[in-house]
């Protein structure tokens, strides 16, 4: 199978000339973007590549003097941006339906699915970008260890850092893919993708199974197969987030242009923070746990509409933290390391007693923490007992089982 990992760099040494080329390139491919997000809005959201480039290409090379390469970018880009969204609204439909009633008069759940006929507008992109394709528009010269990037003023060659990425730029082991450059606060950086093939991970080669129990109380409960348990706090995370929310709402009360200027790099700063805590938090996971190691967690899709329950003020907290982001890292990072991680279901993981396999709701006390049998007497912290149940689908998985899960019908009563 094959691994990408994105490596992000700065330029360095960069002058005023190089400055201006770059600027100037992404502007112009920036508002080919928008152009054609507009005509991509205006003609039944059309996402063929052929298509487009046969409506579009000269248009973009004439009106955005884009290079025959770029132009094809552009579309690509913008055909990915529209999948993405695309993809988003069937994941996320409106639950909440007010056409049907329950037998109070009340709204009930229900799905209704949405495409893009949804937008109200086309899709806006703000930011100046470059995508460039390697070969064509972009190349690594090792011997120098610089870039060679192309512009509509000519190419440009780069000095570059990439710290913490520079095991990805052997080229015999890396296959390097396409390139975006953009600008942050007077300084500019690049993405780039690289690819390599891993063997497939045979779930029976597995010697360690670890459950992992995602929260914001721990970060992480993890439970293996010799029955030891890591918790990974989540209370200083906890503080600090609330301390941007309460930042956050005095900005918005305040609402002048400078609030919102400093809410923005707030959000961005934030964003930052969680990455680098998830970052740091699977690494530490794959170092502590190594190689040939399933790491099976909850399939989390649709949580967020669970935290209804959840108290008002802690809401927040809950459905914002970065869980999917966590398994993300945590993928990419076990299939580099002769690992996987699988997911499985979480109904009934909080319910059930891992030792006489008794499900019942009523066991696990929220307030306390606290999971005591009804049927055995077994006691443990509830969210390490989550991590238990986990693992023990986990091991289900590595014995053969493609899906593994919980029957309340066949628990214990």
């Amino acid at each position: 199978m094959d691994q990408s990992v994105v490596i992000k760099a700065q330029l360095l040494n960069i002058d005023d000339e190089t400055a201006q080329a770059f600027s100037n390139t992404m502007c112009k491919y920036r508002d080919a973007c928008n152009f054609i997000s507009q005509y991509i809005f205006e003609h039944a959201f059309e996402l063929k590549q052929s298509k487009l480039n046969k409506a579009l290409y000269h248009d973009l090379r004439d009106k955005f003097e884009l290079k025959s390469q770029m132009a094809q970018s552009a579309i690509k880009t913008v055909i990915a941006r529209y999948k993405t969204v695309k993809t988003q609204l069937f994941q996320h439909p409106f639950r909440y339906d007010t056409g049907k009633k329950d037998g109070k008069g009340r709204g009930i759940w229900a799905h209704i699915y949405r495409d893009l006929t949804w937008l109200w507008q086309p899709i806006n992109f703000k930011r100046p970008q470059l995508d460039l394709q390697r070969g064509r528009d972009w190349s690594y010269l090792s011997t120098t260890n610089q870039l060679s990037l192309n512009t509509l003023n000519g190419r440009r060659k780069v000095d570059f850092v990439c710290k913490g990425f520079d095991q990805y730029l052997d080229q015999t082991k890396w296959k390097f893919g396409s390139l975006k450059m953009l600008q942050l606060r007077g300084k500019w950086y690049i993405h780039l993708s690289a690819t390599t093939a891993i063997p497939e991970f045979e779930a029976e080669q597995a010697v360690h199974v670890v459950g992992i129990d995602r929260g914001l109380r721990f970060l992480a409960a993890c439970y293996d197969e010799k029955g030891k348990s890591i918790l990974f706090s989540g209370q200083k995370i906890l503080r600090k987030r609330r301390k941007y929310k309460k930042l956050r709402a005095e900005l918005q009360a305040k609402g002048t242009k400078s609030a919102k200027r400093r809410l923005k790099k707030i959000g961005q700063r934030e964003n930052r923070w969680m990455s680098d805590v998830n970052h740091r938090l699977t690494k530490t996971l794959i170092d502590h746990y190594g190689s040939n190691t399933i790491y099976a967690l909850e399939d989390l899709t649709d949580v967020r509409f669970a935290t209804e329950k959840s108290p008002k003020d802690q809401r927040y907290e809950i459905v914002s933290w970065a869980f999917y982001q966590f398994e993300q890292f945590l993928t990419y990072k076990a299939n580099l390391n002769s690992s996987a991680v699988v997911k499985v279901p979480a109904k009934y993981t909080s319910q059930r007693c891992p030792k006489c396999g008794r499900i019942h709701k009523d066991n696990r006390d929220h307030e306390l923490h606290l999971y005591t049998c009804d049927k055995c007497g077994y006691k443990s912290n509830d969210d390490r007992l989550a991590a238990m149940n986990i693992q023990f689908l986990g091991t289900l998985y590595r014995s053969g089982e493609e899906a593994p899960q919980f029957n309340k019908q066949a628990s214990v009563e």
